[in-house]
């Protein structure tokens, strides 16, 4: 069991490409969510809620969106960077079966959120938790999964209907893929190189590299 736990870890990929937009049955999603649900988060708020969509239009819109941001931020590189970015695809919205949008209640558990007092992010931090935990539990349930990240929050807000004060934290493409690569996307087609663990280590106090 701790080698398969480890594996999915290591399996885990942002898909783009590899969508086959097959169903996902009920028990499966349920599942799913039901991990996101289970992470644990500062002072027990839970400030996250799950927008599963569904709704072809809506997808259809968040896709255009998202490609006019790819283009914003095509248009601030060099032509090298340009080039490499050409062959990267950024998202599945449209080939995968459903998204789940993840969103941030900051007044959640409000006014007094124990042990956030003094770090303010920590409620974000609980709101990540619970996408890794949808991430890996998706992963084992063989589903891939795709964070979107080219758009701005004040048009999905206003795309899904997200009351004001929530904040949209994760588009998350979803389903199931013909396949999940060995190696990322990012690092397949030249963009970025993984850092060994071996540079991310310090010991007692921050050693410059």
């Amino acid at each position: 069991m701790v080698s398969e736990f480890y594996d999915v870890i290591h399996r885990r990929r942002d898909v783009r490409g590899q969508f086959t937009g097959a169903a996902i049955s009920v028990d499966v999603l349920d599942r799913v969510l039901e991990a996101a649900h289970a992470a644990p988060s500062v002072g027990l708020t839970q400030p996250w809620d799950f927008v599963v969509v569904r709704d072809r239009p809506l997808r259809e819109a968040f896709h255009q969106h998202v490609h006019r941001e790819r283009e914003v931020f095509a248009a601030t590189l060099d032509a090298e960077a340009a080039e490499r970015f050409a062959r990267i695809k950024i998202d599945g919205v449209l080939e995968s079966t459903l998204s789940v949008v993840v969103t941030y209640d900051p007044d959640r558990g409000s006014p007094a959120v124990l042990g956030r007092h003094a770090i303010a992010d920590a409620g974000l931090y609980s709101v990540c938790l619970a996408i890794q935990n949808l991430w890996l539990a998706a992963t084992a349930e063989q589903l891939g999964v795709g964070w979107v990240s080219f758009y701005r929050e004040e048009f999905l807000r206003e795309l899904l209907a997200i009351p004001a004060g929530i904040r949209p934290v994760a588009w998350l493409c979803l389903g199931p893929v013909t396949h999940l690569e060995a190696v990322p996307d990012l690092e397949r087609h030249g963009w970025r190189r993984r850092r060994p663990l071996a540079e991310a280590i310090h010991t007692d106090r921050w050693t410059p590299r």
